[in-house]
Order: structure tokens, then sequence, then C-alpha cells
């Protein structure tokens, strides 16, 4: 079977479902992965082409191992799903908010990815894409950038579970770079989404981030790997 199939974890809104309906767009079968399976559903519909639902809640092991039994291959894994569920710095940030993001943003990428990994290795050019943060670059966290005004230690549990999950790229990226595997993370910019408060009263279209996850989801043979993106396709410090 030559088909392109693609998962996309927490697709069911947001920067997520942008990128299932663009994969579909270039003729991927495409699992959208969401906790929740009337939203599932009804994303389904929104994104149409081949768009299939899947059952998967990042933070469960029973639901991976579930979803992953639903499919025989897969070329192209977005780990997309994220919360963040304080905008608290550190020193008012309590253990419980940590470990509920780290949960998601850190191990459920983790527990998805090595589930996933048999089908992606029966893929002739397998590629995993994570959806980090510019917020996760610590010389961007101390450094002018353009994507956020630096100096502020706000959103400490999600920042530091971005910056934990931009050292897992690489680390995943050299431990599979023989395989072919071609893994690389991205910075999406602050997009109106319902991440957080600040992000639903942005202007930034989730559209214009998905488009950049889908170009690493596209690499060549030669394209980079272990490498940091912004939406726009510019390298990103770590």
């Amino acid at each position: 079977m030559n088909e392109r199939t693609a998962l996309v974890t927490g697709a069911n809104k947001g920067i997520g479902q942008h990128i299932a309906r663009l994969l579909a767009a270039e003729g991927f079968r495409v699992y959208a992965g969401s906790r929740d399976a009337g939203r599932g559903r009804r994303a389904v519909e929104e994104i149409g082409g081949a768009a299939r639902l899947l059952v998967l809640d990042v933070t469960d092991p029973d639901s991976i191992a579930a979803a992953a039994q639903q499919m025989d291959r897969l070329d192209v894994l977005v780990n997309n799903a994220g919360i963040s569920p304080s905008l608290a710095p550190p020193t008012e940030t309590g253990t419980d908010d940590l470990r509920r993001t780290y949960e998601t943003n850190v191990f459920g990428v983790v527990a998805v990815t090595n589930s996933f990994l048999p089908l992606l290795r029966r893929s002739p050019h397998p590629r995993i894409v994570n959806v980090s943060s510019g917020t996760g670059s610590l010389t961007w966290s101390t450094t002018p950038n353009p994507q956020f005004a630096s100096g502020s230690g706000g959103a400490a549990a999600y920042r530091s579970s971005k910056a934990a999950l931009n050292a897992l790229t690489v680390l995943y990226a050299q431990t599979l770079a023989e395989e072919g595997f071609k893994v690389n993370a991205l910075a999406p910019g602050l997009r109106a989404t319902d991440l957080n408060s600040r992000a639903a009263s942005a202007g930034g279209d989730p559209a214009e981030a998905a488009a950049g996850a889908v170009r690493l989801a596209l690499l060549p043979d030669d394209g980079p790997t272990g490498a940091f993106f912004s939406w726009d396709g510019t390298p990103v410090p770590w």
C-alpha cells in the first residue's frame, strides 16, 4: 500500500485540526487524535478528505495502546496535543500544575512516540514533528526574539515542559537518524486558540502555524533532523 498515513494528536481543535486538514489536502490518510470522541467526530467532518477519528488520550497508556492497534503503518507523527493550565511564574506554581502539564506535554509525547515507533519504522520516509513553543527556547527567553517579550518568568510549567520537549526532540533525532527518521520541533507562535487566556485573546492565525508543521512533515530525505524551526521556516535557537 502506497497511501501515506499521518497521525496528529490533539487534532479536534486549534492548530492540530488545521495540521490534519492540510495533511489531508496533501493526500494523506489522516488519523485525527482526540481524547473526546464527540469532538473528534465533528473535527473529522470539518477536516474532510481521508480523515479518520482516532480516540486517543496521550496521558492514558491503555488509550495509546488501543489506538496503535488500529493502524498498520504510519509515515508522519505530529505530537501536537498540549496544555497550559497556568500562566504563573515558578514561585507561584504548584507541583500539581507541573505534573499535569508534563503528563501531556512531555510524558504523553514519549508514550505516543514509543508506542507508534513500530508503525513508523514500516515507512520509507518516517517523520516526527513535535509542536513546541518559542517560549521553550532558553536563548529566546533570555534575549530579544521575534515571537514574545523576553525576561519574564511567567507560564513556568508550560515553558519548562516545552524546553524538556525540545531536549527530547534532539535525543530522538540522534537515536533514530540511522533509520532515516526526521525528528524536528516547531515554534508555532502565539495563536488564537484556547490553550490559555493569553492565546485566546491573540490574533494569530492557527492555520499559519499549521503550515509550518506540515513543511516539517514533508521534509525530503536530505532535510534537517534534530532542529527547531519557527512557523515561517526560520531556525530557532534551543
